[in-house]
């Protein structure tokens, strides 16, 4: 199978079933998406799927056999995902650390969609789980994205 990963074509051989986490993380040594709840609940897994942010953790690689795929390792090479990045950095989000691809990925996801997201569209695509509670700063770090 072939996947257009970070902007490199992959040939990979596994499972048509198997989920893109597992192949991002074993079978190419991308560790920056992490595993979370395997359900599709807490984020942890975010990649973005031609600008999408997408939950690998439940995603079937076939199904993205074809597509841009972007993870957390190339996330600054996109113009949007450094501001993210800067915006992060100048917002001291991280505590833990352990959500923050995911967090990173979902924010650059929304401010591709919207350059200017209001206060409910940050809420609405900020969904993914953090144990550590950096909602308020994660929000902060959007709208500063944002006017980047």
């Amino acid at each position: 199978m072939e996947l257009t990963i970070n902007g490199q074509t992959h040939q990979v051989d596994i499972e048509p079933d198997t989920p893109l986490l597992w192949v991002l993380r074993d079978e190419l040594g991308m560790t920056g998406t992490k595993y979370g709840c395997g359900l599709a609940q807490c984020g942890a897994c975010t990649v973005l799927v031609h600008g999408q942010a997408t939950r690998s953790c439940v995603t079937p690689v076939e199904t993205v056999a074809g597509a841009k795929i972007m993870t957390i390792e190339a996330i600054e090479t996109d113009p949007v995902g450094q501001k993210v990045v800067e915006a992060w950095v100048a917002q001291q989000v991280p505590q833990c650390g352990y959500c923050q691809s995911g967090q990173v990925m979902a924010a650059t996801a929304l401010l591709k969609q919207s350059a200017r997201p209001t206060d409910e569209e940050i809420a609405g695509a900020m969904v993914n789980l953090c144990r550590c509670g950096t909602y308020n700063a994660i929000a902060a770090a959007v709208r500063e994205a944002a006017q980047a």
